[in-house]
């Protein structure tokens, strides 16, 4: 399919033809890359992350909290202290 390049303020647009649109599932204010190939121009939808923090953070309960486990000793020069310690000077 042919369609023509326009401008619009002080870029260039390209219409998408909506059979086009609807088969990408593109949308007004869809968020897309555009990228360049070997001189060839790419327009792709950015796909939301399967898994975001917030999402699996949501997902945690106290029913299914992990413990802490063992890892065993330090092997380098690792400084290991507890998260809440807090330094005294005397």
């Amino acid at each position: 399919m042919k369609t023509r390049v326009q401008q619009w303020g002080d870029s260039l647009a390209l219409r998408i033809p909506q059979s086009f649109a609807d088969e990408t599932q593109l949308q007004q204010d869809t968020l897309v890359e555009v990228s360049l190939l070997n001189g060839t121009l790419i327009i792709a939808p950015v796909q939301e992350p399967e898994f975001t923090l917030e999402r699996l953070l949501a997902a945690v309960t106290p029913d299914n909290l992990p413990s802490e486990f063992a890892t065993g000793s330090a092997v380098g020069q690792e400084a290991w202290c507890h998260p809440f310690a807090v330094e005294r000077n005397p």
